[in-house]
């Protein structure tokens, strides 16, 4: 059921895009996972985003590098998708936008270098530059580490970022302006509260960028305190949320998470138990 409703979410950004009016739908890596990826799921996504009424850029990031192998290159894509197949950054001039995208890609699963090292845009073009880009900001690791100086020194106005799965909201580097949107649908309980997207408006006058929810449930964590468990659970309302409880306080014996699970089920769509109590000296 989570598979499909993942799927679903592919639908809810192509409406929220056309009621948005967007002009461009900027995707920073990660849609797939390279090392199981579905084929349907490659099929449904390329299905949906040509369904966008807009040009839609997808840059591949560690989980779903390009490579010849890749759905990306297997698979048909719709006229209005573009993919980014490089490492080295490449220019999409946009004149009926008056800007310029560049973007580049993961090739393999790891990259140690600054995709922006030693980049700047062409003076003089009086046009608003737009990067999209899988990328570790101020990371050390093996995932395109990109120190804040390399985005301020790019020239970029602004830069769309994936990798980090929480949104940062929108953050600037000198004159630059960047974000991570997070990722839109949380898969587990390290991939918690609401998820979505950002829209953003970018212009010479300035860039603004507001979140909105996409995602159908979240994942929670809750902490109950085992002397009110009981109040707690007969007070609640049901929630389609999937949640962790975790009980907290002093209990007279080590709680049984399973009878307790089983007791919180109707009322969440997914509930598990996890003991943080302690037991008396």
């Amino acid at each position: 059921q989570r598979r499909a409703e993942q799927r679903q979410l592919l639908s809810r950004l192509a409406d929220l895009a056309e009621e948005e009016g967007a002009d461009l739908v900027l995707l920073s890596g990660d849609l797939l996972d390279g090392r199981q990826t579905y084929r349907e799921t490659a099929q449904a996504l390329a299905q949906t985003l040509g369904e966008i009424p807009c040009p839609v850029f997808i840059a591949p990031g560690n989980h779903d590098p390009y490579g010849p192998r890749s759905p990306y290159a297997l698979l048909p894509w719709p006229e209005n998708v573009h993919i980014f197949q490089s490492a080295a950054l490449e220019p999409i001039p946009m004149p009926k936008l008056g800007c310029t995208l560049w973007g580049a890609a993961f090739t393999s699963p790891s990259r140690e270098d600054s995709p922006l090292s030693g980049f700047s845009v062409p003076a003089g073009d009086g046009g608003v530059h737009i990067g999209v880009l899988h990328a570790d900001v101020a990371g050390k690791g093996r995932y395109a580490p990109l120190p804040e100086e390399d985005i301020a020194a790019s020239g970029l106005t602004y830069l769309a970022l994936g990798h980090v799965h929480a949104c940062s909201g929108l953050r600037r580097a000198g004159d630059v302006f960047w974000a991570y949107p997070g990722c839109p649908e949380g898969r587990g309980f390290d991939e918690a509260g609401e998820k979505g997207c950002l829209i953003v408006d970018v212009t010479h006058q300035g860039t603004t960028a507001k979140f909105v929810p996409l995602c159908c449930r979240e994942y929670r964590t809750q902490e109950v305190d085992i002397s009110t468990l009981y109040q707690t659970l007969t007070g609640l309302e049901y929630s389609d949320d999937l949640v962790r409880l975790t009980l907290t306080g002093e209990a007279e014996t080590v709680p049984s998470l399973a009878s307790i699970a089983q007791q919180a089920a109707p009322y969440f769509f997914y509930v598990e138990v996890t003991d943080a109590t302690t037991l008396p000296k």
